[in-house]
């Protein structure tokens, strides 16, 4: 298992920040340089993404690996994804690659595994994914509007364990308990 950077969370309300910082405060003291992002111009964008195909019932499953399942939502006939359909709604629907708020995990080092509270065993949400790069070959789809222009798949420059992603799980019945973490 790759290792996992230390991680903490504090939460705050917007009424609270009353200085607006013009320039973030560097970090007192990074173990690692690769954990600091460094600064980007792509900024946040809403999307629509689905759950990994393993969190999906079997005959689901079955019926997203029939081509002509995509044919009839209107996917042209000469796709590179006829030979493979399952592989459509992977790489084109669901698991948006890249850092992101919410959202789904991108399961792959382990079959799904809820993650549950330490302090009073509610399964907790995907909070934030830092991703070790924004997108590959097989999520092209996925480049913000603004990255089509650049050519590094890690603007941010931030290497978690060795090309993985991590991600934070906050439990939903408390901010006041821990959060747990995965990386994937």
């Amino acid at each position: 298992m790759p290792l996992r950077p230390p991680s903490a969370l504090f939460w705050r309300s917007a009424a609270a920040v009353t200085d607006i910082l013009t320039t973030p405060p560097e970090p007192a003291a990074v173990q690692h340089r690769g954990y600091v992002p460094e600064p980007s111009l792509i900024g946040p964008e809403h999307i629509t993404e689905y759950p990994h195909p393993m969190e999906l019932s079997a005959n689901l499953r079955e019926l997203l690996g029939q081509w002509r399942t995509w044919q009839a939502a209107g996917a042209a006939a000469d796709s590179p994804y006829a030979l493979a359909p399952e592989e459509f709604y992977q790489n084109e629907l669901s698991l948006a690659p890249g850092w992101k708020v919410g959202g789904w995990t991108r399961w792959g080092l382990t079959d799904p595994i809820p993650q549950f509270c330490p302090a009073c065993d509610t399964e907790m949400d995907p909070l934030l994914t830092i991703a070790s790069t924004d997108w590959d070959d097989t999520s092209r789809g996925w480049i913000p509007y603004e990255g089509q222009a650049h050519v590094a798949a890690n603007p941010a420059m931030v290497e978690v364990g060795g090309g993985y992603s991590l991600q934070l799980y906050a439990c939903p019945a408390s901010p006041d308990h821990p959060h747990t973490d995965l990386i994937q």
